[in-house]
């Protein structure tokens, strides 16, 4: 728990997190701590492949015959990265969130997504309240996503709908595609005028609510895309894995 009082966010930042539903901040990690991540976060395809601790949980892209296997997602990513541990905990992290939403804070969940250098699949367009919202009755969380490699439009960079957080929870279609990622809106992850991608890179963080409409394209390149998302709630809320930060007294 952190005992420093949290650095508020500019009114510009406020402005747009509320405008737009999500907030980049470049550069908020440190290039030694980005080191110690992607060290720790480059074999993860073969660790996992050979063997999957039972604290994660592991969703693997749909194999492409001759290719080596290649993780889709990965949860529970603190248990694997102590990075990404010490980066969760962290006031770098915790202060940004609080200025979004108070100070109590929990943490939901961790999740890396490594989208591979040609075997990365699409995420569709959705809003992350459609997977959550039989957990929870408010949309009040936050997500931390944290760029690993460089981020850009050919190896699927996040895109945002910016304002559609405003719209409310929009009807998603549920379908198991038996590789994540079973809930999205119609048209799966077609172009949409509508949308702005965000190109990143390592130490990059972007903030976004749970309403907001994102998705990423495939891998097209031959560079990873590994990202990192940390998801946060309020205590009050239930469902989360411990209290990071707590209203000072």
């Amino acid at each position: 728990m952190s005992t420093q009082t949290a650095p508020a966010l500019s009114t510009e930042e406020l402005a747009a997190y509320e405008r737009d539903g999500y907030l980049l901040k470049r550069g908020l990690v440190p290039k030694d701590w980005m080191a110690l991540i992607d060290a720790e976060t480059k074999s993860l395809h073969e660790r996992m492949a050979e063997h999957t601790p039972e604290n994660v949980g592991v969703t693997w892209d749909k194999q492409v015959p001759g290719r080596p296997k290649r993780i889709r997602q990965l949860m529970n990513s603190e248990n694997v990265c102590p990075g990404l541990n010490r980066l969760l905990h962290s006031d770098l992290v915790l202060d940004v969130v609080e200025g979004l939403f108070g100070p109590n804070i929990a943490h939901f969940h961790s999740k890396l997504l490594m989208k591979a250098a040609r075997d990365g699949t699409i995420t569709p367009w959705h809003q992350d309240f459609g997977y959550w919202k039989s957990a929870f009755t408010e949309p009040h969380q936050i997500n931390c996503m944290l760029a690993i490699d460089p981020a850009e439009t050919t190896n699927g960079c996040i895109q945002f709908v910016p304002g559609s957080h405003k719209r409310g929870l929009v009807e998603h279609i549920k379908k198991d595609t038996g590789y994540g990622f079973g809930i999205y809106l119609p048209g799966y992850f077609n172009p949409r005028n509508d949308a702005v991608a965000v190109p990143m890179e390592p130490g990059d963080c972007v903030f976004f609510g749970s309403l907001v409409i994102h998705g990423s394209d495939a891998n097209h390149s031959d560079h990873d895309r590994r990202a990192n998302t940390f998801a946060f709630n309020r205590p009050q809320d239930g469902h989360h894995h411990g209290v990071l930060r707590q209203q000072r007294t």
